[in-house]
């Protein structure tokens, strides 16, 4: 079967390898789309702090089942499913206190080199990482079930209810779009989201956000008073990964605020540590998701609950998997999610 290794940084190898067999417990997934993240930008650069290469990438994905293991009475051959791509040991502390995305011996697949991703035409799964696709959704949105999840993850981790509440998010790139739609399915009285590109804002104001304020052209703190009136916010979500954002968060943000770390950080940030204790602030990391967050993606999504279609930027095949990121990086100002057509 053909997968594609990310041998070192911006070289991408078309290879031949052997197709898996599914042992007990197991299911091969013949691999129909598959989705380009932030993170996988950031190996393809050789900047993910986390990610070594060599690498089979692609964590977020959708197929059909093509073959089970023994025991495996779950799944037929045939069915559209999704992966979620989490190995974890099921036997370290946050495993035994559900909290296996930050297993102590975590793998993700398609990030590390011991577990290969969805950037080849089958990949293996445990089943209980296999998550059915309703039939109202394509293989292009179950593409993206992956990074819906990281966003319910991310609402879920503030410490209350967002139901009422008035919520900021910095970064409105896919994942930040996509916090801000979950935060309003989940409730939100209104949600903020912050860019320096207009094209990125008004995609958000298209799927449903209350405020866009571009950060290059306007005073945050302005544009929240403006908002928000007296109360000001209830929490942000940090969706970019850069000194900056987090320390707009920690200036207009309210005293005791939740401030959720969703961005990817390449480089230490410097951020005024006073502030953080004077305020009373809790800031709170969140990575990954859990299986329920999967369901609760999934549910979303089939109840139309978040907006898929317009962030669905362009599609190639995996032959022109290298173009992809060529692309992305040629339309940084336009591009949300590209899609890798693996099997059309």
């Amino acid at each position: 079967m053909r997968s594609v290794l990310l041998n070192k940084p911006e070289e991408l190898i078309m290879q031949e390898v052997p197709k898996p067999i599914p042992g007990a417990g197991e299911v091969l997934i013949k691999v129909k789309r598959m989705g380009i993240c932030g993170s996988d930008i950031h190996a393809y650069h050789g900047q993910h702090p986390t990610i070594y290469l060599p690498i089979v990438p692609g964590h977020e994905f959708s197929g059909v089942v093509a073959e089970v293991g023994e025991g495996v009475t779950e799944f037929e051959i045939g069915e559209r499913v999704v992966g979620r791509p989490q190995n974890t040991c099921g036997k370290c502390y946050h495993c035994l206190h559900g909290h296996e995305n930050i297993c102590h011996d975590l793998q993700v697949i398609g990030c590390n080199g011991k577990a290969p991703g969805a950037a080849a035409d089958y990949i293996l799964m445990k089943k209980h990482l296999v998550f059915k696709l309703p039939e109202n959704i394509d293989y292009d949105s179950g593409a993206m079930v992956e990074p819906t999840a990281v966003a319910v993850a991310a609402i879920r981790t503030f410490t209350f209810d967002v139901t009422g509440k008035n919520i900021l998010v910095l970064g409105a790139g896919t994942i930040g779009n996509l916090v801000a739609q979950v935060a309003k399915a989940r409730g939100a009285k209104a949600v903020m989201i912050t860019d320096v590109v207009d094209e990125k804002l008004e995609i958000a104001k298209q799927c449903g956000v209350d405020f866009v304020c571009n950060t290059a052209k306007e005073d945050l703190q302005k544009a929240v008073d403006a908002a928000f009136g007296k109360d000001g916010l209830d929490g942000a979500l940090e969706c970019v990964g850069v000194e900056a954002t987090i320390n707009q968060a920690i200036k207009v943000c309210r005293k005791r605020n939740d401030i959720i770390i969703v961005g990817i950080y390449a480089k230490n940030p410097q951020v005024s540590m006073i502030d953080v204790q004077e305020k009373e602030f809790k800031i709170i990391g969140t990575l990954m998701y859990l299986e329920d967050d999967y369901y609760e993606a999934i549910r979303l999504i089939s109840a139309g609950l978040v907006h898929l279609d317009i962030l669905k930027t362009a599609h190639f095949s995996l032959e022109e998997y290298d173009d992809a990121y060529k692309y992305i990086a040629e339309h940084r100002n336009t591009c949300m999610k590209v899609l890798i057509d693996v099997e059309k």
